[in-house]
């Protein structure tokens, strides 16, 4: 298992912070998702076998956020 941060843009309310984990936590080897509203995070636990970074940050901005690296 690795952990990864992302900066997510976007995010307003505790809805957003919801949302966003919703959108994390279905895909495949996702063990684990932390959203903060401040400062705008998203750290994830997830199995780099089944799921990319890139998979991540594009289920994100799917969702209408953002993410900077």
């Amino acid at each position: 298992m690795e952990t990864i941060t992302l900066n997510v843009g976007g995010m307003s309310c505790m809805g957003c912070v919801n949302s966003v984990k919703r959108l994390l936590e279905p895909l495949p080897g996702v063990a684990e998702v932390t959203v903060e509203l401040t400062p705008g995070s998203a750290r994830i636990v997830y199995d780099p076998a089944k799921v990319a970074p890139a998979a991540l940050r594009q289920a994100i901005v799917e969702g209408g956020y953002t993410v900077a690296d």
